[in-house]
């Protein structure tokens, strides 16, 4: 995994593990990238083989955050305040779009509800992969029928909550 090999202490913002990723090791990945950056990890090593795929977000000033989640500090052994072995690596393979396939059960009820499906059509590309990775992970009917009705609710411009944010 060519890329960027330093040691950084992991921190906490808003609860959220991080590692502080400066403009000049962001540039070093990718010349004037200004959103959420795909990147591969590696933490300490770990995980061996594959490494993690996750999105450096940005800081506002060039910079950006690695943001590590409970998996990531679990495999690697590491917790808050630790210095850590950071391997990146610019994420080449990454494809923008949503990765999961709109769900029959949310595709029928939007195409018949005109204000709502005007709505979806205004979201922002990552919006409607959140919202799609979101829906991917409901198992049952009733949680389903739930949800569908919330995201119809505030695609239609009705206003609410969904997916913890206002609408």
């Amino acid at each position: 995994m060519p890329g960027l090999r330093f040691s950084a202490v992991m921190k906490i913002f808003q609860g959220n593990p991080y590692i502080h990723v400066s403009a000049a090791r962001a540039r070093a990945l990718k010349t004037g990238w200004r959103k959420p950056m795909p990147v591969l990890v590696r933490i300490d090593g770990e995980p061996s083989r594959t490494p993690w795929r996750i999105n450096l977000m940005p800081m506002g000033t060039g910079a950006f955050y690695l943001y590590l989640h409970g998996d990531v500090r679990r495999a690697s052994k590491t917790k808050v305040g630790d210095r850590v072995e950071v391997e990146l690596a610019f994420d080449t393979a990454y494809r923008n779009g949503p990765m999961h396939p709109m769900p029959a059960w949310f595709r029928a009820p939007l195409a018949k509800n005109a204000a709502a499906k005007k709505g979806w059509d205004a979201l922002i590309p990552s919006r409607k992969k959140e919202i799609l990775r979101y829906f991917s992970w409901l198992k049952s009917p009733e949680a389903r029928a739930r949800n569908v009705a919330q995201a119809l609710h505030v695609l239609a411009g009705k206003g609410g909550r969904f997916m913890a944010r206002s609408w």
